[in-house]
């Protein structure tokens, strides 16, 4: 019988941790001590106490950057949680070709955002394929804006996120699917229950775990949005810097020999405290619905 010493797991996990503790939990704390100093990338700092806080509340840049962050997220949750869905039950059907469109729908998932971005750009600008055809079937006499209009290019970035965000989640729902007895569907349509009917009472049921799931990574992923608006506005933030989100202001402050690495800091820990807020909602709303 082989002698198994005490710190035998402790080696083999040892790696594992300390891996963790140097890439995870090391910054994570770092990051909350830069955030009460006025520290640099190049030369130390020192304590400033709450001032980077107390910035934080007279920044106008700041208030921008959550409100597009929270519509971001506002806009994207309910289409990425029921598109995919919907997406799911049609390519689950067995008919010819639906291979095909399977493929299709994952496609963009597998495609760099940077490199989608940029065709987007290159499709919205003002002389791209969209304004193009809008002026030649005279719907538009003039270009439409939609990489120099706030509003419209914080759509655009929104379009551009749902469009490539569903056949993930329309993968993860297939897997879902998969898992409800066909047994349910069967007995509800015998006792006359329709396609509607059983969608509401059977599908939904079954896989409202999965789009609790879903609803939460697309809070985290449509808070901390990055590539797809500092691509479409060129790195700008759009018209006055108006469009950034919160990640592209954090980046915006760290970047350079001369930057606030104690304000980026303190923003990251807002950002933290922000994405805690829906996570928590849906954690809440899952036990009241179990």
């Amino acid at each position: 019988m082989t002698h198994r010493r005490w710190f035998t797991p402790w080696l083999l996990a040892g790696p594992a941790i300390l891996w963790l503790a140097v890439f995870n939990l090391w910054p994570a704390v770092n990051t909350v001590i830069l955030s009460f100093t006025n520290a640099k990338p190049i030369g130390g700092g020192r304590f400033t106490g709450l001032e980077n806080y107390g910035r934080l509340l007279d920044d106008a840049q700041l208030a921008d950057a959550l409100l597009n962050s929270i519509v971001f997220m506002l806009v994207c949750l309910p289409l990425l949680t029921v598109l995919p869905l919907l997406l799911a039950l049609l390519v689950q059907r067995r008919i010819p070709g639906i291979t095909f469109f399977r493929t299709a729908f994952y496609t963009p998932v597998i495609a760099s955002a940077v490199v989608v971005a940029l065709i987007w750009g290159w499709v919205l600008d003002d002389r791209g394929l969209v304004n193009g055809l809008l002026g030649q079937s005279g719907l538009s006499r003039s270009p439409v804006p939609f990489l120099t209009d706030r509003w419209l290019l914080l759509f655009s970035a929104i379009a551009l996120t749902v469009w490539k965000g569903l056949g993930y989640y329309m993968v993860i729902y297939l897997s879902a699917l998969a898992n409800v007895p066909r047994e349910l569907h069967e007995a509800a349509a015998v006792d006359g229950a329709g396609p509607l009917s059983r969608f509401r009472h059977v599908t939904l049921p079954g896989v409202r775990p999965t789009m609790v799931l879903i609803s939460a990574l697309i809070s985290v992923s449509s808070l901390r949005v990055f590539s797809e608006l500092y691509v479409l506005s060129n790195g700008l933030g759009g018209p006055g810097g108006r469009d950034m989100s919160v990640v592209m202001l954090i980046q915006m402050y760290s970047r350079g020999f001369n930057g606030h690495l104690g304000y980026a800091s303190a923003l990251s820990l807002l950002l933290f405290v922000v994405t805690l807020g829906p996570m928590l909602f849906l954690l809440r709303l899952n036990r009241k619905a179990a």
